[in-house]
């Protein structure tokens, strides 16, 4: 099981840290108090693994099963609160530890939904749902159209780790080596994406409503 994994739980912890953080400094810029800054926190660090539980029927979530899940990404909130003006510019910080949070994610995801049985592509997609779930209740909370609807390369980088994730799972090899590679691919992809302004196709000429 991925809760008797330590590597899969530092995994897990590590990810809603990063995450939470994203959504912090998401909270100063738009400029609420605290209790503000972690709940968005709170929101982004666990919203997508509380979606994946949910629909794997893994009950309760992880999220309220075990204290840490909680207090993580309140420590998150209030170290974001507390040390933000040390963390430079706002918008790249943002991305990075949001790309990281992704890696992480999309990742864990995959196998917990292996975990309970899902099939190989099943658990790839649900792998990339888990993934983008926090950063969109993120945005929605913060009125910003979520990243994932935009034509920056998003879900296709956690669909990439996700789905290496599950490759390396069904051909028995190493948890270091299933899980790691999948980390490094999806944040390695989305941090070129964001450096290079790698941009999805978007619908070219006048809509038509």
């Amino acid at each position: 099981m991925i809760d008797d994994s330590p590597l899969l739980l530092t995994f897990e912890l590590v990810g809603i840290f990063v995450f939470a953080i994203s959504g912090g400094l998401v909270a100063v810029r738009k400029h609420l108090d605290v209790f503000g800054v972690i709940v968005l926190a709170g929101a982004t660090g666990l919203g997508g693994g509380f979606l994946r539980d949910v629909l794997i029927d893994a009950t309760p979530p992880a999220a309220l099963a075990d204290w840490r899940y909680l207090l993580v990404p309140v420590v998150a909130g209030l170290t974001t609160f507390v040390f933000h003006p040390a963390l430079g510019k706002m918008e790249r910080v943002v991305n990075i530890f949001d790309a990281a949070g992704l890696g992480l994610f999309c990742v864990t995801g995959a196998l917990k939904a292996l975990d309970y049985g899902l099939g190989p592509i099943p658990a790839a997609l649900l792998g990339m749902v888990a993934g983008i779930g926090g950063g969109m209740l993120r945005d929605l909370l913060a009125g910003r159209v979520p990243i994932v609807f935009s034509s920056e390369l998003y879900a296709t980088p956690a669909l990439a780790g996700a789905a290496w994730a599950v490759f390396a799972h069904e051909q028995g090899w190493a948890l270091a080596a299933v899980a790691i590679p999948g980390v490094v691919l999806c944040f390695g992809w989305r941090v070129l994406a964001i450096l290079r302004n790698w941009r999805a196709p978007v619908a070219s000429g006048p809509a038509s409503v």
